[in-house]
């Protein structure tokens, strides 16, 4: 479920002309191992990991930006090509990044979507930073390839990976006690970002088809399945509307206006780190919302 993007041939020479033009001794002045994130959400685990003793660059950190319409630059082009290992998202999500590293096949990468698992709930969605189980295998494999270019602080970087699986564990516990205090709790998404929070809480997300599909194309939606979300939330046939805050549209400012109208709790998601928080706060803190509107839509008298 990717989306399609065309991207210029100008830019794509640009872009490799820079980073052919900054590639060289992968070593780096102070010896420490350099790791490029394509955005703040995997730069945020791999700071966790490097414990300092690696430098950590994110290339996409803005909390407004939609990560699918973001076009690398040459200056980010330069920053892959010259790193000691470089986290993607991947399933196309960053495809932007896939361009760059299509030239640059000896970079070290670890692509978060590979390491989904083969049991995950649902269709395969590339929003992976909700799925804790991938979060944690990410972390690992960052440990184990920044353990292989240094080794002198490997045990650390284990120690570090080990320590923020367990968070992940916790906050899964979390996300599974909502499906347990909510049993057969539904929701509607304006896009489906949240796919692997919904699965392991147990909501199903009622979210017709045509939609979804739409909102991950980055197409406007048919007024058919505008229509049918409309009836799901005017009618109260789920408990809470799902949305994105970082892609808001025509459509999406009506579904909130309506579920606002009709006393329905909403739910804000985002794909990048809102300012000030890491990784672990933000999965906590959006499972704990989420339970929250949850418990506010079971309340007597609504």
């Amino acid at each position: 479920m990717t989306r399609t993007r065309l991207i210029a041939l100008s830019a794509l020479t640009a872009l490799t002309v820079a980073a052919c033009g900054s590639q060289g001794d992968s070593g780096h002045a102070n010896g420490a191992a350099k790791v490029v994130t394509t955005t703040n959400v995997w730069g945020s685990v791999a700071t966790a990991v490097a414990g300092g003793h690696a430098d950590v660059k994110s290339l996409l950190t803005s909390d407004v930006d939609d990560p699918h319409s973001y076009e690398a630059t040459p200056a980010d082009a330069a920053a892959i090509a010259d790193a000691s290992l470089v986290v993607i998202n991947g399933g196309g999500y960053d495809h932007w990044a896939d361009d760059v590293l299509k030239n640059h096949k000896n970079v070290t990468t670890v692509d978060a979507y590979s390491l989904l698992p083969h049991n995950a709930p649902g269709e395969a969605n590339e929003h992976v930073f909700y799925n804790m189980a991938v979060a944690q295998a990410v972390a690992t494999k960052i440990a184990d390839d920044l353990a292989a270019a240094d080794s002198a602080h490997a045990d650390t970087y284990r120690a570090n990976a080990s320590e923020f699986g367990k968070k992940t564990d916790a906050i899964a516990a979390t996300e599974h006690a909502i499906g347990q205090k909510h049993p057969g709790a539904a929701v509607v998404s304006t896009e489906p970002v949240a796919h692997y929070l919904l699965a392991a809480a147990g909501v199903v997300d009622s979210t017709p088809h045509g939609f979804a599909a739409a909102a991950e194309e980055g197409h406007d939606p048919a007024p058919a399945d505008v229509a049918a979300v409309l009836d799901l939330i005017n009618g109260h046939k789920v408990d809470a509307l799902v949305v994105n805050k970082q892609t808001e549209t025509a459509v999406t400012k009506q579904l909130q206006d309506a579920a606002r109208k009709a006393a329905l709790p909403i739910v804000e998601v985002t794909e990048t780190l809102p300012a000030g928080q890491d990784f672990l706060t933000w999965q906590r803190q959006t499972a704990e919302a989420l339970a929250h509107q949850l418990d506010s839509a079971a309340a007597p008298g609504r």
